[in-house]
């Protein structure tokens, strides 16, 4: 691996590490009011399962050298649209964890996965592996997005959370 790529291993990192040192002070009294499943979202995403990050890194990587390296016109839009995922991805983060905006957030993934599979669309004449690479990282999204509907539909209709066996609702 050249020393560039060092970049593409620490750029998807940034911003989750980011979110958790800026607000890490904050999630306590959100996570002790409600589910604690936002506070294990986070530090999931942290590590995002290791897996898929890395993948992440490691296909951008792959994209990056078979165009030739540096960061000429060829790079433009394969990596731009890389470097808009990132950044909605990093939004993402900052709506759910920072805003509390479930539903904006869940808005978000789902833009989210639509850039992804754009990503997979274009890297694939690229170069194939890269884009296969991206798979994992669509199927994190497709947990992460159904657990913010959850919470997004839950916050809109309190009455209809479900009630642990043996209790009766009101």
């Amino acid at each position: 691996m050249q020393p560039q790529g060092a970049i593409f291993l620490a750029l998807p990192h940034l911003g989750p590490i980011l979110l958790w040192l800026l607000t890490r002070h904050r999630m306590s009294g959100w996570v002790g009011t409600r589910p604690p499943v936002p506070e294990l979202l986070l530090h999931a995403d942290l590590r995002r399962d290791g897996t898929p990050s890395c993948l992440l890194c490691y296909a951008s990587y792959l994209v990056w050298k078979d165009l030739g390296g540096g960061f000429g016109r060829p790079l433009a839009l394969p990596l731009g649209l890389y470097a808009v995922q990132l950044a909605v991805s990093w939004a993402v983060l900052i709506l759910f964890f920072a805003a509390h905006t479930h539903g904006l957030a869940l808005l978000h993934l789902l833009l989210l996965y639509g850039l992804v599979v754009s990503t997979a669309l274009i890297w694939h004449p690229i170069n194939k592996l890269a884009a296969v690479l991206l798979l994992p990282y669509l199927a994190w999204l497709t947990v992460t997005a159904s657990i913010a509907y959850r919470l997004w539909r839950d916050s809109l209709c309190p009455n209809h959370q479900p009630q642990p066996m043996g209790e009766k609702s009101d």
